[in-house]
Order: structure tokens, then C-alpha cells, then sequence
């Protein structure tokens, strides 16, 4: 058991609508932006509009200031002397915006004219004061979201942060949203027609053009490598995100991947973005389609914004419920080379792809909501869960199908060592509500193999469920021997003859997201007393964890904004706990040589791997030094009775693009049972092989193990990763810590070091 979704409960096996909020966005917008102009746009079904904080007549004002600047440098003697020019606050005529109840549904944006990043101290100096009058104001007015363009210049990334940073401050709830292109440039030529104060700096505050260099491809990564300058020296703050303008040639999957895991609040597509159909409407290509079903996936999916598609049309225009009518089929016979009739083909085109997007995933249906929500990992051995917890992971439709498969496999096997006729006893350890036992009354009645059935369990308002169905279950039937006890002080089946005989097969579920973070080895030990030395068979006979490095801003931002003890924990530093999380938003870091067929296959390893049972002799030694007759020596904090559970691993991990590691992703495999026919039933939550092995298994998420520090990758780096299943017999914990390095000259450089991360503090009681 992984997944605590208490409060939850139900699961809705009908697939939510998606939902998408559409705004327009004009580049030059020529029209003021009223609620006349607004109402508009919302009778043919757009949510929002862009809205120019400012006139030309400021941006006018703004270049007089500057050029009466520019004049006083070139007449002082001493142009030292001159202060710098001063903006004054906006006049009625500098703006169109004022307080209305209808500007939550605008979204502000600021001259795109300005140049945050100018190297010349005047033109950044004008910029910053545009720039804060702008957003201030649009504060004033109400309006929570602005858009604003992102650096023009790589080179003063650092400054425009700075500013950026400054500007959050000026409204409580401010959202601003950088606008960036996915790599090169913006679609869209913002300053085509009017003057950029880019153009403006003074020679001497310019570097020199390389030509070469201006005739170069863009950097791939170089959009996002701004974005990740501004975002971290704004502290990762939740209310800084991305405008993404997605461009009409998108660019490799792996940078499509990257941006997917940022916090994109809107998506931009530009009229260049769609192409024409046979008919002349407007259309996304393939890819843009399945890349905007990506984001309307998350938990939160961002606004669509069109650009330069076309102007809001007049209320003379014929309108019906809010929609426009659907063409005529003389209307949808148009030819390629007629204009369409309909004033807003591109805005009805994604209304068709909302209302037209794939089913989600089993696992995404059941996890709706939970995408990305950070939890501790349940403590079972020293918690009672609740009901609702338990039947959460009952909705799975895939583990109890392949336990009941792995019962029976071992049923047959049994058969063939003791022979027809011989009852055989299984018990089920941690039984919770039943399902399990459930599974193993199936599997003998369909193998037709008689069995002495036990229900072991140490919750105990889970026991008086468990009695209540063995009296009243059809399948149950008073067959089941309900036991409350915790399964390491269970003696064990007792005979006719009420001596303690062995059980023959033990089942359980106590795997965690990571497989043994919920103490299942310990739990096995402390039971294995009880099974049958010969022949006895666990289900589950073995599990591997896994785990890879990931970059996660959304996981990463949301640990930033907790306190440092949380309430979903106990005590303790919030980087120092792994958690369960349903990994959404994020991206790998490391991938495995792609293919056509499967582009983005990360590279899992495995950590370490427990099976059962264990050998005796192992057990022998950890109850020796349990008892005191034998002293290692050196042990902490307890006797070295459950070192042999202790494991530890250091893997290489090649990552080819740049980027941030936030921490680790961590899954699990486990065999269930292998029969001695060669047939084998596992189960796993590895992205790899879950398709393979158990796909649409919704019972566990994966583990996160985040990092303090996030560390930054250059291209072709190589991260290695250091992780510790400590131990002091009392408590298990993990500790982690993460290395990256390069080779530059054929030798391997160091570039950077996490902290040691321990969640001892946390640790799971045995």
C-alpha cells in the first residue's frame, strides 16, 4: 500500500470533460479593450482577452523623455552631472484600463518595446520605470495577470531577473507570465511596427556583431536556459510562470519533454502555428495535437491563447447560443482557395479538440487530482488505517488479478510436492479489509485445491471487518480463520491436534512505492518463523527498486513554499523525506539510446533487491546478535540485528541534455510468484516495464526523493548518485546524495554536490 487518498474514496470511472479556457491576443491591438469589446469576445466563446496596459501616446512620451536626455548629455560639459531621466506617472491618455469588475478576465500586458536586459544602464534604467509603472497600475486595476516579454538579449538574463524579482512585490496577487519562444525566437515580430529601445542603446554599451555568430542555428536550449536564470533568482516563486508561444515547426522531443515540466500558465499559438485543410479552415498538425493534449493532461492545465488569428468580430455577426452555427454543407464544400466564412475558425477548431481528446490512462483517471500532490509515505506497522485508505487500493483492477494468478500457480506447484488430497494452508499477513483472501477462496476454487485458510491482522477495527465477513461472505463462509495479532508474534497454524504446525504459503501486500520503504522485509522476517522450511512459498517471492534522476520545478516550488515541518509530517527537515507523489509534470534526465518506436525511454536502474524467505542461517545470526551472544562491534544505535536488511548503491547516470536535477523518481518490480513451469507473474510501477508487466496498475505511485539544492547539468554530463536502506534496528531510513560531473580533455570533471539527504529523523518504525 502506497497511495493514501483519504478524503477521496470514490473513483469515477467516467472520464472528466477537459477543460480549456481560450483568450485572443492581438500583437497590435488596434481596438481599447472594453466590456463592450470583452462581452464580445465571449458571445462567440472566447474566456479572456490580452489588454495593452499602455497607448502609443506613453510609448511616445517615453521616447521624448529619452531623447531630451540624450540632448542634455550632448550639451554639458560634464554629462556626469545630468541625472537620469525620470517617467513620469501615467496620465488618462497613457492608458485605456481602469477598474472594472470584468478585468478578471484580462489578461495585461506590458510594451513589449522595452528592454529589461539592455546593457546600456539608460535604456534599462527607462525600461525598469516603464515596466514598474505598468504592472503597478495593472495591479491597481485589478487585473492579477500579466504578460510580459522575456529577455531580448541572453546576456543580461540576469538583470532582467533582477527586475522581474522587484516587480513581484508591487501586488499580493500578481501572476506574471514571462513570454518565451520554445527555442530561437518569438514567432511573432512584436516591434515591427514601432521603435524598440533595443535599437536605441548606445554603441559604446554594445558588443561588436560576429557575424559568424549571428549566421549560426540559435542555441536549442538557450530559451529555456533564460528561464531557468529568472525562475531561480526569483526563488521559484508561484506566481512566476511561462507564456510557452508554440511555433509552427516544434522542436525535438526531448526540449518538447523539458518545457512540459515547467510552469507553463499559458500557451500561445500564433496564427503561424495552425495549417489549412483541404478545405481552408485551420488546423494543428499532428504533433501540436498530441503535444496541447500533454498539458489539458495536467492537474492544472494552462490557458490557450491565440494570436493574431483575428479580430473579435461585430455584434452584428450571427451568433447562436453563444456559438456560431455549424457550416452548411454548401458552406463545407468551400474549396482551398475560398476564404471560410466563419470570423473564428481557429477558436472553434479548438473547441472541437476539447471536446474530441483522448481517453486518459486508467492510472490518470483514477489519480485525477492527486497529479503531483506530495505525501508521506503510509507507516502500516505503526499506524491502523482507515477504511477509505483500504478501499482505495481495492479499486485496482490489476494486483488482485495477478495475485489470485500467482495463487494459483503456486496451488499447482504444491499439488505436485504433497500430493492430491493434502490440504494446503495459506495465510494471508497484513489482511486489511480481505481482498487477498478473497483472491487465494478464487484461486482454490478454480484450481479445485483444497486450502486451510488464516487472515492475519494487527489493525484492530480492521479485524472486526474481517470476522463480520467470514460470518456473512458467500465466498468466505466461515472457512477463514481470522487472527488480530501483528504477523511477527503469530505462532503459526495450529493442527487438529492443536499443536503449531507451518503454513505452506504466505501472501501479502506490504510493498511500498519504493518496495521495502513500508518495512515489508522486516515484516517477512519477523514472520517466516512460521513457514513451512522445505517447500514453503512467499507471494510476493522478490521485488527490485529502482529510480532515476528528474527534474520537477512544480514538486520542487511546492516543498519551497511549505513550512519546515510540515503537518504531513512528523518531525524533521521537509527535505529529508521521501515522498509519494504522482509524478506528472516533470521530465527525465536521463534516456536510454531512443528510437522511432520509443523516443523518450528513460534509464532506470536498480538499486538493490530483497527475496523470501530468506536463508535460515541469516535469520540464525540476526537473533544471536539480537540476543547479545554475538557482538560486531561498532554498531549504532542498536545490535546489528537487522543489518542483513541494510543496502546501499552508486550508479552513473549519462545525461545528454542540459538541465535541473530536482531529485530522484523512484519505482519498484516484484515476481509475484514463479511457477516451476517457467511461467512468472510480476508486477511493476517502473516506467520501463510497467506496460509489460502490469499495465493499468493504479495501487502504487512513485517515490520522490527531492534535493535541498537543485543541481544545474551541462550537455553530456554524467550524474552520479549514492544511496543508502540504513538501519539501527529500531527504524529504517534511506539517505541519498547526488554528484554531477563532465569530461572536458578525456578527464572527468567535477561540476557540483547535494548535501547528504537522511530521513532518519522520519524514519519508518520497525
Amino acid at each position: 500500500m502506497a497511495v493514501d487518498m483519504n478524503g477521496s474514496g470514490a473513483y469515477a470511472p467516467d472520464e472528466p470533460a477537459t477543460i480549456m479556457y481560450i483568450g485572443q491576443h492581438e500583437t497590435q491591438r488596434k481596438d481599447s479593450v472594453t466590456g463592450e469589446l470583452l462581452s464580445r469576445a465571449q458571445s462567440v466563446g472566447y474566456d479572456m482577452l490580452t489588454a495593452p496596459i499602455t497607448t502609443s501616446h506613453f510609448q511616445s512620451r517615453v521616447l521624448a523623455t529619452l531623447q531630451e536626455h540624450v540632448n542634455a548629455l550632448g550639451d554639458s560639459s560634464r554629462p556626469e552631472s545630468v541625472p537620469l531621466p525620470l517617467i513620469s506617472p501615467l496620465l488618462p491618455v497613457d492608458t485605456d484600463l481602469t477598474p472594472e469588475p470584468s478585468n478578471s478576465s484580462l489578461i495585461a500586458i506590458t510594451s513589449p518595446w522595452i528592454d529589461l536586459a539592455s546593457p546600456d544602464p539608460l535604456i534599462a534604467h527607462i525600461s525598469r520605470q516603464v515596466f514598474n509603472l505598468e504592472v503597478a497600475y495593472a495591479a491597481f486595476c485589478g487585473i492579477n495577470n500579466v504578460m510580459v516579454h522575456g529577455p531580448v538579449s541572453a546576456d543580461g538574463t540576469t538583470q532582467y531577473a533582477r527586475t522581474v524579482l522587484e516587480a513581484l512585490g508591487l501586488g499580493p496577487y500578481l501572476q506574471l507570465h514571462v513570454l518565451l519562444p520554445m527555442s530561437g525566437e518569438l514567432e511573432q515580430d512584436v516591434s515591427a511596427d514601432g521603435t524598440h529601445l533595443a535599437e536605441l542603446a548606445r554603441e559604446r554599451y554594445t558588443a561588436p556583431v560576429d557575424e559568424d555568430e549571428e549566421e549560426s542555428e540559435p542555441e536549442l536550449y538557450g530559451s529555456w536556459e533564460a528561464w531557468n536564470a529568472i525562475r531561480t533568482m526569483c526563488n521559484y516563486s508561484s506566481r512566476l510562470t511561462i507564456a510557452l508561444e508554440i511555433p509552427r515547426q516544434l522542436p525535438p522531443l526531448n526540449l518538447q519533454s523539458r518545457w512540459h515540466s515547467e510552469p507553463v500558465r499559458l500557451l500561445v499559438l500564433p496564427r503561424t502555428s495552425f495549417l489549412r485543410n483541404a478545405k481552408g479552415y485551420p488546423v494543428l498538425a499532428k504533433m501540436h495535437q498530441q503535444y496541447l493534449t500533454r498539458f489539458l493532461r495536467l492537474r492544472f492545465p494552462p490557458w490557450v491563447i491565440l494570436s493574431d488569428v483575428g479580430p473579435i468580430p461585430p455584434n452584428d455577426q450571427d451568433v447562436v447560443n453563444g456559438h456560431l452555427p455549424e457550416p452548411t454543407p454548401a458552406e463545407a464544400a468551400t474549396t482551398a482557395n475560398d476564404k471560410p466564412k466563419d470570423p473564428v475558425p481557429h477558436l472553434r477548431y479548438l473547441r472541437h479538440q476539447q471536446q474530441t481528446q483522448p481517453s486518459r490512462p486508467p492510472i490518470e483517471r483514477f489519480g485525477q487530482g492527486y497529479q503531483d500532490y506530495l505525501q508521506s509515505p503510509l507507516q502500516p506497522l505503526t499506524d491502523n488505517l482507515e477504511s477509505i485508505t483500504y478501499e482505495v487500493f481495492e479499486k485496482d483492477p490489476v494486483k488482485y488479478e495477478w495475485y489470485e494468478r500467482a495463487v494459483a500457480l503456486a496451488l499447482k506447484d504444491l499439488r505436485e510436492t504433497l500430493g492430491e488430497g493434502v490440504p494446503i494452508v495459506i495465510a494471508v499477513v497484513g489482511a486489511g479489509r480481505g481482498p487477498l483472501v478473497t483472491r487465494v477462496l478464487q484461486a482454490s476454487s478454480k484450481t479445485g485445491i483444497t486450502v486451510k485458510c488464516y487472515a492475519v491482522e494487527k489493525n484492530p477495527n480492521a479485524h472486526v471487518l474481517l470476522q463480520r465477513r467470514n460470518a456473512t461472505d458467500a465466498l468466505w463462509n466461515g472457512k477463514v480463520t481470522v487472527v488480530k495479532s501483528d504477523m511477527r508474534s503469530w505462532p503459526g497454524h495450529i493442527t487438529s491436534t492443536g499443536e503449531a504446525g507451518k503454513v505452506d504459503i504466505l501472501v501479502s501486500e506490504l510493498l511500498g512505492s519504493f518496495a521495502d520503504n513500508e518495512l515489508s522485509p522486516e515484516c517477512l522476517d519477523g514472520v517466516q518463523h512460521v513457514l513451512h522450511l522445505e517447500h514453503g512459498i512467499n507471494i510476493p517471492q522478490s521485488y527490485t527498486t529502482h529510480f532515476t534522476p528528474i527534474a520537477t520545478s512544480k514538486l520542487y516550488s511546492d516543498l519551497l513554499s511549505r513550512a519546515s515541518t510540515d503537518l504531513n509530517m512528523t518531525i524533521g527537515d521537509k527535505w529529508e523525506l521521501p515522498y509519494v507523489v504522482m509524478l506528472h509534470q516533470f521530465d527525465f534526465l536521463s534516456v536510454q539510446p531512443t528510437t522511432e518506436e520509443d523516443p523518450r525511454t528513460p534509464d532506470v536502474k536498480e538499486a538493490w533487491s530483497f527475496s523470501h524467505p530468506i536463508s535460515p542461517a541469516i535469520l540464525e545470526q540476526a537473533s544471536k546478535r539480537a540476543g547479545g551472544t554475538t557482538d560486531a562491534g561498532g554498531w549504532v544505535g542498536g545490535d546489528g540485528s537487522n543489518e542483513h536488511n541494510a543496502r546501499s548503491c552508486k550508479f552513473t547516470f549519462a545525461c545528454q541534455d542540459r538541465g535541473i536535477c530536482h531529485g530522484l523518481g523512484g519505482y519498484f518490480e516484484t515476481v509475484l510468484y514463479a511457477s516451476s513451469s517457467g511461467q512468472k507473474v510480476e508486477l511493476s510501477t517502473n516506467p520501463v516495464t510497467m506496460e509489460e508487466k502490469s499495465k493499468d496498475m493504479i495501487s502504487w505511485f512513485p517515490i520522490f526523493f527531492p534535493l535541498k539544492t537543485p543541481l544545474y547539468l551541462p550537455d553530456n554530463a554524467e550524474m552520479e548518485v549514492s544511496m543508502w536502506r540504513q538501519t539501527d534496528d529500531r527504524k529504517v531510513w534511506y539517505e541519498w546524495v547526488i554528484e554531477v560531473y563532465e569530461r572536458v580533455g578525456g578527464k572527468r570533471k567535477k561540476l557540483g554536490m547535494s548535501e547528504l539527504h537522511t530521513s532518519r529523523k522520519n524514519g519508518c518504525l520497525m
